[in-house]
């Protein structure tokens, strides 16, 4: 479907238009530079909310097609579109980031027009990267976010700082470069960048692996699975608040909007050959970071490893779908992982954002994320203790929040494919309530810990605003996730069929 006008040009290059005049202005006038960050951003949410409500939910076809000639001698295209799959996390990067810039209203007091300008631009990119429809256009955008984050940690990090953006920059970078490669070979056997035309390609094989094999290798670093994902802790710690926030809730998704937009439709027999590889792996994340989890001492890597874990229901729900077909012989379950791994993404951005936000709170007061530091911060922040306990039990699973729908979805269809898997996949809910539990414990519950804890000052109108509205989305999720699987439902039908359509029969074998 093409736009009556363009949307998606708009939700790209308003934040980045916006967050360039910031640099050009300068540190002259920080207020103007706040209020203009906040109305951008509310902006771009606004016109996501729109996107939503054209979104036609009976269809996978791509919507709200964009497309303009771009580099001509390479075939590649200026190429907009959104289906089920990307919608919902373009929707969800342009929530987020009006709440980051609240979050940061008043504790930004270094250049803090270039930290929103930052954010804007990253916020630009990331909306680019999951509306891109030509593969050289996603791969700029993919490579042109590593910038603002870079300079996000490195700026207005932590004391070590540049070793974790460093860290970041190499993983993350690296890992993309072998992506190139093979977008480039793709290229030169096609003849287009487009990523529908790569996904109808035919491929041998012996062609499919090593594809697959790099776009494995770009995208895990991004989710982070283990054993690439050590560059994520460092980053979370040294990160600012709002670093630390996008980093989890949005960048993390990339990794598993790849896997799904890249490597299962374009490399489906490969992905066949190799899933043990992925559930493997994913069930590593699971279960042995879940264990790591238990034994930190600082929140944010705690939440950290969190995420890890959490991100693991991503890779296990997408790759989860050829043993369900083996064993049953139908794609339903198949479908259900898919749509588990999709919640999942959703709920995660929601929740470990939120209890970033938390972090941050109490580091402004206290400037310290050593859980031994504090102790029964309900005494003295009694509304801060209800949000964050809420968003606690979100990163457990409870039922009734977001944390459960997603990862429920995913067990549920991993019975289909093995008890074994699926009994170890269910261990995190063991451990997410464990190293959960033992942080609010330490943190929220008991006597106050100290006299730090006993002057503490409840939350602020700012702070309860950000927090508020994350707990409305989370409980909203979590009651009634119809309209996100609704929105969903077309585009992972195709994906399935994509998925289970090989491409081998083109090349019989003598």
């Amino acid at each position: 479907m093409q736009a009556d006008w363009p949307i998606l040009s708009v939700l790209v290059w308003l934040p980045i238009a916006a967050g360039v005049l910031l640099l050009l202005v300068g540190e002259r006038n920080a207020s103007i530079g706040r209020w203009l960050a906040l109305a951008v951003t509310v902006a771009t949410f606004v016109v996501s909310v729109l996107l939503w409500r054209g979104f036609d939910a009976s269809t996978a076809a791509m919507q709200f097609v964009e497309t303009q000639p771009w580099i001509g001698a390479f075939n590649a295209w200026y190429s907009l579109g959104v289906d089920g799959i990307s919608m919902p996390l373009i929707v969800l990067t342009a929530f987020v980031t009006p709440l980051v810039v609240i979050a940061g209203w008043s504790v930004i007091d270094k250049r803090p027009t270039q930290y929103l300008a930052a954010f804007l631009l990253l916020e630009g990119l990331m909306i680019g990267v999951f509306a891109a429809t030509d593969a050289l256009l996603f791969y700029v955008l993919w490579e042109a976010m590593l910038i603002p984050m870079f300079v996000i940690i490195g700026v207005w990090g932590g004391p070590r700082r540049v070793y974790a953006t460093v860290k970041f920059f190499l993983y993350t970078f690296l890992g993309s470069v072998l992506m190139l490669v093979a977008l480039i070979y793709l290229y030169l056997q096609g003849g287009s960048y487009s990523i529908a035309d790569l996904q109808a390609m035919p491929l041998t094989l012996r062609e499919q692996v090593p594809i697959f094999l790099a776009f494995f290798l770009a995208f895990a670093v991004k989710v982070p699975m283990w054993p690439v994902h050590t560059w994520l802790p460092d980053a979370h710690v040294e990160a600012p608040t709002g670093g630390s926030v996008i980093l989890a809730a949005i960048m993390l998704k990339m990794g598993g909007y790849g896997f799904l937009r890249f490597s299962l439709p374009i490399t489906p027999d490969a992905a066949h050959q190799l899933d043990w590889l992925v559930i493997l792996l994913s069930l590593v994340a699971v279960v042995y970071i879940g264990f790591v989890a238990l034994v930190q001492q600082d929140m944010k890597k705690l939440i950290a490893y969190s995420s890890i874990a959490h991100m693991g229901f991503v890779t296990l729900g997408s790759f989860i779908a050829f043993e369900i077909v083996r064993v049953t012989g139908n794609t339903h379950g198949a479908a259900m992982g898919l749509d588990g791994a999709m919640v999942q993404m959703v709920s995660h951005g929601l929740v470990s954002g939120a209890l970033f936000l938390c972090i941050g709170v109490l580091y402004d007061r206290m400037h310290s994320r050593q859980i031994a530091d504090y102790g029964g911060v309900i005494n003295t922040m009694p509304v801060f203790g209800a949000f964050m306990v809420l968003f606690a039990m979100a990163n457990a699973g409870l039922p009734g929040t977001s944390g459960f729908v997603g990862e429920f979805l995913v067990i549920l269809s991993v019975f289909n494919a093995s008890f074994i898997y699926a009994a170890l996949a269910a261990i995190t809910l063991i451990l997410g309530a464990a190293y959960t539990l033992w942080l609010v414990k330490r943190v929220v519950f008991g006597p106050v810990g100290n006299d730090h804890v006993a002057a503490l000052q409840d939350l602020n109108g700012r702070e309860f605003l950000v927090l508020g509205v994350l707990a409305v989305a989370v409980l909203a999720l979590g009651l009634w996730p119809a309209p996100l699987l609704d929105a969903m439902r077309p585009t992972i039908e195709q994906l399935v069929s994509q998925m289970m359509m090989t491409k081998l029969q083109e090349f019989p074998q003598p």
